[in-house]
């Protein structure tokens, strides 16, 4: 199976009626998601539908107004296309909440359109009126696109022909996994058969009563049911009769997957890989390769360049508070982790009357006496941050991405914290996941550090630039209500 975030996220979720017998018509069914269509179509749909939708209500508004449609509208249109292709995947997702995510997005989105606008001096090649239509109807429209796209591929998906007889070889948990995966996350088009194991003590609770027999057995049920797909869950130790049972299944027609166990490893982008024919499994890869780094670094040098520009006489009066509270240097350089677990130096604005930055750092605390009132209030209003656009620029950090630790801690928490150097495989930020979800400020506790951390795993593993725009846009509010900081 090519899909391991898939498998990944099912082992957060329980396993749910997966004792139900497959001819048991009178028992509950374990609950669904909505079913989807077949990936290529489903993932096509999902990624145009927001972006097309947004595209189209700009030629409507222009056509309305009876303005032409010319080389800035084109710009225009093509730096939309830019920020929201490709569209997030909300068909799993009820109309309520994908209406508020459509919003919120595209309130990011516009943020940025009007910070080019500012910079550019272009807001006047537009037709107001055009303009003020496009950005409040746009949301209704990607609405209205998403659920109408959602509920064709949801009446596709439920035709015949798409549906996917299914067997597990391996009754253990990482089957029971898999299982769950094919009908929770693959709604309909998937139709689980049963599961074959040899060993009765091997055999899950979720895969009790639907055992169809030896792993012997499988070939000859596959010929005689129309099984589609046979997923084989054996353990690693089990590999001469893995590469037994393949061999069989050759003189068959089922697609054949195999599931390695990873249940105990946190993947990070997992995913099949082709190396000059040989078939590799990343189980821990970066998200910012290939394409996505192009596009996460002009992102990053495009907008730091613009807010530079907009707060330069905000860098400026902070710069002077800073000089005139305390005596010592305007910009305080901290030794921390950066990409790769490489030192880098971080620019902040000085808060403290001394700066620890030797093999012991002692974290900030609430009334940390170290800190200055004026440092007090750069630090609440994260003002002390804003120097790191230049590491931005530099590229020894991004806009987002996990917060970067001093060295001193880094060395203190990758011994007591599971994957704790696993969030250097992207360069750090200036924001991150972790701080939007209340993980911002002193980390007092190994708790406090290893959930900071299952957030950062969780932002490499779902990246993208929409997340990044997400994150931007919620950092704005958090500076605001955010008591954590000090």
């Amino acid at each position: 199976m090519s899909d391991l975030p898939i498998l990944d996220s099912a082992v957060q979720r329980p396993v749910a009626g997966a004792h139900i017998g497959p001819h048991d018509a009178t028992a509950t069914r374990p609950e669904r998601v909505f079913p989807v269509a077949p990936p290529s179509i489903h993932t096509f749909v999902a990624a145009v539908a927001e972006p097309l939708a947004t595209l189209l209500t700009l030629a409507l508004a222009a056509i309305w107004f009876d303005e032409p449609i010319d080389r800035p509208e084109l710009i225009l249109g093509m730096l939309v296309l830019v920020l929201t292709f490709p569209g997030v995947d909300r068909c799993k997702q009820d109309p309520f909440r994908a209406g508020i995510n459509i919003v919120s997005h595209w309130v990011a989105v516009l943020f940025i359109l009007m910070l080019f606008g500012y910079a550019t001096d272009s807001f006047h090649f537009f037709s107001r009126e055009v303009l003020l239509s496009w950005a409040i109807v746009t949301p209704a429209m990607q609405w209205l696109m998403v659920t109408t796209s959602c509920r064709w591929l949801r009446r596709l998906s439920e035709r015949p022909e798409y549906r996917r007889r299914a067997v597990v070889v391996g009754a253990g948990e990482n089957g029971v996994r898999v299982a769950h995966a094919l009908t929770a996350y693959s709604g309909c088009v998937h139709e689980l058969v049963g599961y074959f194991e040899d060993r009765a003590d091997r055999v899950h609770d979720g895969a009790s009563g639907r055992v169809l027999g030896r792993v012997e057995d499988v070939v000859e049920h596959v010929k005689q049911n129309d099984i589609h797909n046979v997923y084989i869950t054996l353990p690693l130790v089990a590999q001469p009769r893995v590469r037994e049972l393949i061999s069989r299944l050759q003189d068959t027609t089922t697609s054949v997957h195999y599931v390695p166990d990873f249940a105990g490893v946190d993947l990070i982008q997992g995913q099949l890989q082709d190396l000059e024919g040989i078939p590799v499994v990343s189980l821990l890869e970066s998200p910012i390769t290939g394409t996505n780094h192009l596009v996460k670094r002009a992102t990053d040098i495009v907008l730091s360049s613009i807010i530079l520009v907009l707060i330069s006489p905000v860098l400026l009066a902070v710069a002077i508070g800073v000089k005139m509270s305390s005596p010592g240097p305007i910009i305080f350089k901290q030794r921390r982790t950066g990409l790769d677990g490489k030192e880098i130096l971080v620019f902040k604005f000085r808060s403290m009357r001394t700066q620890d930055n030797g093999p012991v750092v002692q974290q900030a605390t609430r009334n940390d006496p170290r800190i200055t009132p004026f440092g007090a209030f750069i630090r609440k209003t994260s003002l002390d941050e804003l120097p790191q656009l230049f590491n931005v620029l530099l590229g020894t950090m991004s806009l987002v991405g996990p917060r970067p630790h001093a060295v001193a801690h880094n060395e203190e928490y990758r011994k007591i914290v599971q994957a704790y150097m696993l969030r250097h495989k992207v360069r750090p930020g200036i924001t991150g996941w972790a701080q939007v979800n209340g993980f911002r400020g002193e980390t007092d506790t190994v708790d406090k550090m290893a959930a900071r951390v299952r957030y950062d795993l969780e932002y490499l593993r779902n990246w993208s630039l929409a997340l990044d725009l997400k994150i931007i846009a919620r950092t704005v509010r958090v500076l605001f209500f955010d008591r954590n900081a000090y």
